[in-house]
């Protein structure tokens, strides 16, 4: 594809991106972590936002009504990966370690990626179960 014909998905990745970072970041500013604590926000943040990357998975994929092609683009690469963030994970769980908290640094670790997955399954679990209980799901 020519730069030209990816110009409208660049345009909407980077609405997506925008929104999703200013709700990340409107969620740091209501529920701030303070310094030495457990990053709650950020594991809340990334959690959520697994889990709905999982829903509007399937239901952007899996479904008989075919969705307009930027949609896909806009909220999952663009709002969920603007909203979600690894280097703030990776950011927060070496100042826990280099702190010496290394039982919640390594916690955080952990359970932040047992955690991610854990809702990216629900997600696309609870979405396949709305979408085959209306007799949609392909």
């Amino acid at each position: 594809m020519g730069l030209r014909k990816e110009l409208p998905v660049v345009a909407v990745v980077a609405a997506g991106g925008s929104l999703g970072a200013a709700a990340r970041y409107g969620a740091g500013l209501a529920w701030p972590t303070p310094d030495g604590a457990f990053p709650w926000t950020v594991f809340t943040v990334n959690a959520s936002g697994c889990a709905v990357l999982g829903v509007l998975m399937v239901l952007l994929t899996e479904t008989t009504t075919a969705p307009h092609p930027l949609l896909r683009p806009f909220l999952g690469t663009g709002f969920c990966g603007g909203f979600t963030t690894f280097s703030t994970y990776s950011l927060d769980t070496q100042r826990l370690l280099s702190a010496g908290d290394t039982a919640r640094g390594l916690l955080y670790l952990g359970g932040t990626l047992v955690t991610a997955l854990a809702a990216v399954w629900a997600g696309v679990t609870a979405a396949r179960l709305l979408v085959s209980g209306r007799g949609r799901h392909a």
